[in-house]
């Protein structure tokens, strides 16, 4: 008798274990929950970080921390998300750079964005800003072009880090217009404005969240967007294909997962995501003050969306020249 009640304890035991599991996925969360966002405070990644973590501390009931882990392109903070504990207590930002430019630039990196990551939901769709020093004399792409023209080499462009959108930005840009500008490299975007407004460096092009409100103050001239009109959120700066017909560089924002993180708490995540991208006051703020697009929410359809950014950004990246590792 007691040999049967062990087995039968024993075949229980995974059932019992298994719905204990499930019980404590459906409590989720129950603790702090962190977010990395893989660049320096006062970015673009950084804004919007901030903004859908308050937003699922509102909904969800527990606190969601951003942790800033910048440098070497995303990759820092993109590697820690990879290796985290799939428990359904860390969560990143994934971007253009995570999952498009950065497979593409360096031959090895510390984590497979397409095995190690799950993708719950993109976030927003973006144009990069080109921003000037408010002395530089120059007040269009056209001025900035002659500018440049007139004297090779003297004027630099910041950037948030080699190999970024912000960086392929100005080298499209270079190769595009036929001027020489020279890139200097930060570690984020957010430490460049206090030197691009000094006129240390000359330009940038940056994300619209971090780098419109700096031209609404006066702060920055905005001269043009990267995408290939102008944006609904500044109609008044002109698209650089204005200027140069065919100029088109476009960002990307996501939430990522470290791959085996529970397909409950994955869906329940993604469907917090999408009532907050559904909601009045976040989409106010992406439109009218951040100059975001919204994508569709959710995990569907993003590997093929990512398919597409690939295919979109590889001739940039090839024309570009660089490497690196």
């Amino acid at each position: 008798m007691k040999r049967r009640t062990l087995l039968i304890a024993t075949l229980a035991a995974p059932s019992i274990v298994a719905a204990s599991s499930v019980r404590a996925q459906a409590a989720w969360p129950a603790k702090t929950v962190r977010f990395i966002c893989p660049f320096a405070p006062g970015g673009g990644t950084d804004t919007v970080s901030r903004l859908i973590c308050d937003q699922l501390s509102k909904l969800l009931g527990q606190t969601f921390v951003v942790e800033n882990r910048g440098g070497a392109g995303g990759n820092i903070g993109m590697a820690e998300l990879a290796r985290s504990a799939p428990d359904g207590y860390s969560f990143g930002l994934i971007s253009v750079a995570s999952h498009t430019l950065n497979p593409m630039l360096y031959s090895k990196l510390p984590y497979n964005p397409d095995k190690d990551i799950v993708g719950v939901s993109r976030l927003a769709t973006l144009a990069n800003l080109l921003g000037v020093t408010p002395s530089l004399p120059a007040d269009s792409v056209a001025e900035l072009i002659a500018l440049c023209k007139k004297d090779p080499g003297k004027y630099s462009f910041a950037s948030s880090g080699p190999g970024t959108s912000l960086h392929l930005s100005g080298e499209l840009f270079k190769s595009m217009a036929g001027v020489d500008i020279i890139h200097v490299p930060y570690k984020g975007a957010g430490p460049v404005y206090n030197d691009l407004m000094a006129g240390t460096v000359n330009m940038m092009f940056a994300n619209m969240p971090s780098m419109l409100p700096h031209v609404r103050a006066k702060k920055l001239k905005g001269l043009g967007v990267t995408s290939a009109q102008r944006s609904r959120a500044a109609p008044e700066i002109p698209a650089i294909a204005e200027t140069l017909p065919g100029f088109v560089a476009t960002s990307w924002y996501g939430v990522g997962a470290p791959a085996g993180t529970p397909e409950p708490i994955l869906a329940r995540l993604e469907a917090a995501l999408t009532q907050v991208l559904a909601s009045p006051d976040i989409q106010k703020r992406w439109t009218d003050a951040l100059g975001l697009d919204m994508p569709p929410p959710g995990r569907k359809g993003f590997d093929e969306f990512l398919a597409q950014d690939r295919k979109l950004w590889a001739p940039v990246v090839k024309a570009s020249g660089i490497k690196l590792d």
